[in-house]
């Protein structure tokens, strides 16, 4: 991909009309119509990726020896109930936030914590969060995105608690934006990095960022970046917040002459393909792909 060429394009829709609103609200319901993942499903897509990955470099435990991945399609097969080996954890799990726990505040429809993916080919062991850990002992995992990957790494380390047991020394340190888990037994760090965007906006307090009126800096990606080029995984989203209104800011900060600001009233496609054009030229040219596995979660038709 040409830089120069993605720029000018980038800088060619400051100085279009707004004509293209309308059109892209219609292609955003059919992108809405079309997205068949769900939070669940992608959830454990992202467990299988995770240990399909580290399974494929490291030597293989005994409980994974019957999964060959040349006669096995993880991702071919379906949901099925089991009320007998689910759910992996309770309500109990001490990084549940609490407009969280359904169950707690009085839902009655609990068996949605009993659905398993079930591959047509094999079997899948049961998670297990020591056996995680291990995979990822002396390494770095991070989630980056708004509230769908705030849920996704709750309920990795709910999963994670489940199976630690309460003598195995862990901290939890929330710096500016990040909030890490970390496992002293196994050297293993499991990070949250608010950044609905990706890229700067007043909306990246992670705590505050329910504003009136959103403002983004588009090109403003370094300011969150520089702190996850150190993981060893990378699991991004970001969607939902791209659908109201906005003001986007082309300049090389929120204040300065040169910025050039254009109102957004709804979802833009347009707009969105240019932030994750900047998000992949700044992971080419900043991420070691030989050290560094990355995902992008696709956005669930139930979070919209």
């Amino acid at each position: 991909m040409c830089l120069k060429n993605v720029q000018t394009t980038r800088y060619s829709w400051f100085a279009s009309s707004g004509s293209d609103i309308e059109q892209t609200k219609m292609k955003h319901e059919n992108l809405k119509m079309g997205i068949l993942s769900h939070c669940i499903l992608g959830f454990s897509l992202l467990i299988l990726a995770c240990a399909v990955f580290y399974l494929s470099k490291n030597e293989v435990p005994t409980s994974y020896e019957n999964i060959s991945s040349s006669s096995c399609n993880l991702f071919e097969g379906g949901w099925v109930f089991d009320n007998i080996s689910l759910p992996f954890y309770e309500e109990q799990c001490s990084f549940m936030l609490g407009e969280f726990a359904c169950e707690t505040f009085g839902r009655k429809d609990l068996k949605y914590q009993n659905w398993r993916w079930q591959p047509h080919q094999c079997d899948l062991p049961r998670f297990n969060g020591t056996a995680f850990l291990e995979k990822i002992r002396g390494k770095k995992l991070v989630f980056v995105g708004d509230s769908l990957n705030r849920n996704q790494w709750t309920s990795m380390l709910c999963l994670i608690e489940s199976s630690l047991g309460p003598l195995s020394p862990t901290t939890v340190v929330r710096n500016e934006n990040m909030r890490s888990f970390h496992s002293i037994e196994y050297n293993a760090t499991i990070g949250l990095y608010w950044s609905p965007f990706m890229v700067e906006s007043n909306c990246d307090d992670p705590l505050i960022h329910r504003v009136k009126t959103r403002v983004i800096r588009l090109m403003g990606i370094d300011k969150h970046a520089r702190h996850w080029n150190d993981a060893d995984i990378l699991v991004f989203n970001s969607y939902l917040w791209w659908t109201d209104p906005m003001t986007i800011v082309w300049g090389t900060s929120f204040a300065s002459s040169d910025a050039i600001n254009k109102t957004v009233d709804g979802m833009s496609t347009r707009l969105y393909e240019m932030v994750l054009d900047i998000w992949s030229d700044w992971l080419e040219i900043n991420i070691n792909r030989t050290k560094t596995k990355m995902f992008f979660m696709s956005p669930s038709p139930f979070h919209l």
